[in-house]
């Protein structure tokens, strides 16, 4: 299937008003978040700290009357500088541009897949900055197979999950994490599509490097086509 078609179908699924947070979260309760390197606003704000980035996400929040912020696909970020397991002094091979979509929410919010699933993988990866733990969902649509990552849940959600485990549209699959456990972030959701898995199993690169950002592109469209946000 090519890029262009693969992207027809996210996009015509995502018609369906497709979530993986409560479905009753209104959309208007959505606000988008800037964590870029762009953002002048964040260079008053230690983002080595999960709590001072915390305050400054809690703070947004509050301000736009919402219930969760998000964004972050394609997204440049200064925030990985602060762990070796992403940072690289050329700035060919840094990687530090995100893949997924972040949805930024207390810990414990529950978590659904938005299309039947089959579990594909899990892990606990543990990396300073890393997603902690981490499940992967298969699914096939109209003979389309792919997969989607959900990366900084709770350790529980994966305490009792079993490789091809079934899931229906709209099932619970996890609760978020809190910084003890989700690589020392806020709580939030990381949200990645992903065409071909590779050879990765509870795991897979959710930041790149400019050198490869052409080929993640293809691999890892935009995961707001199925949300519509």
């Amino acid at each position: 299937m090519t890029s262009t078609s693969f992207v027809k179908l996210l996009t015509d699924l995502g018609a369906q008003s497709l979530s993986v947070l409560d479905q009753n979260i209104s959309k208007s309760d959505y606000v988008v978040l800037d964590l870029s390197v762009t953002n002048e606003m964040l260079k008053t704000v230690n983002m080595s700290s999960s709590e001072k980035l915390g305050i400054y996400i809690d703070s947004h929040i509050a301000i736009n009357k919402a219930r969760v912020v998000f964004g972050g696909y394609l997204e440049t970020r200064g925030i990985y500088n602060r762990s070796d397991y992403f940072n690289d002094q050329n700035p060919e091979t840094e990687r530090n541009i995100h893949l997924g979509l972040d949805l930024w929410i207390e810990a414990e919010t529950p978590i659904y897949t938005p299309l039947d699933a089959e579990v594909h993988s899990f892990q606990n990866n543990t990396n300073f900055g890393d997603y902690g733990p981490t499940i992967i969902l298969k699914h096939i649509i109209e003979s389309v197979e792919f997969y989607t990552l959900y990366g900084h849940l709770s350790l529980t959600s994966i305490e009792d999950i079993q490789v091809g485990q079934q899931f229906k549209k709209g099932d619970q699959i996890a609760t978020l994490g809190d910084a003890t456990v989700n690589g020392d972030y806020p709580p939030h959701l990381h949200f990645q599509i992903i065409k071909d898995m590779q050879h990765y199993k509870g795991d897979y690169p959710g930041v790149s490097s400019q050198k490869d950002l052409e080929f993640y592109r293809q691999n890892c469209p935009d995961p707001n086509l199925l949300l519509g946000l």
